[in-house]
């Protein structure tokens, strides 16, 4: 399932440079974000990926790949420092809560590709 969503590049560039990146948690990471991707659409995502509108799929990348950036920031703050760690996490809690917000309303659905279920 890992990278259905989005590649680690995004999710990388969203954590900041000097960001401790461990390749062995960022397969989880992903699956993990996919499975909750999923889960909050109430759709298989990852498995319908190719019937997803465009704008659907930009939603998604965007939830996935801050949620990544997220964990990989929370895995050594000191390595960016304290600071921008809380100010990227901010921004980041900001993008996921967007995209959920998106994700989960009923209203949305056609728009994204995800059904009318």
């Amino acid at each position: 399932m890992s990278w259905t969503i989005v590649a680690s590049g995004p999710a990388i560039s969203k954590a900041g440079l000097n960001a401790t990146i461990i390749a062995a948690n960022l397969d989880e990471y992903s699956d993990e974000a996919e499975g909750m991707a999923s889960a909050l659409a109430r759709y298989d995502v990852v498995t319908n990926w190719t019937n997803l509108t465009a704008q659907g799929k930009n939603t998604f990348a965007n939830f996935v790949s801050s949620w990544i950036a997220q964990q990989i920031i929370n895995y050594d703050q000191d390595a960016i420092g304290r600071v921008v760690a809380n100010l990227r996490l901010n921004v980041l809690e900001n993008n996921i809560n967007t995209a959920k917000q998106i994700i989960t309303d009923k209203n949305m659905r056609t728009y994204l590709g995800i059904g009318t279920g």
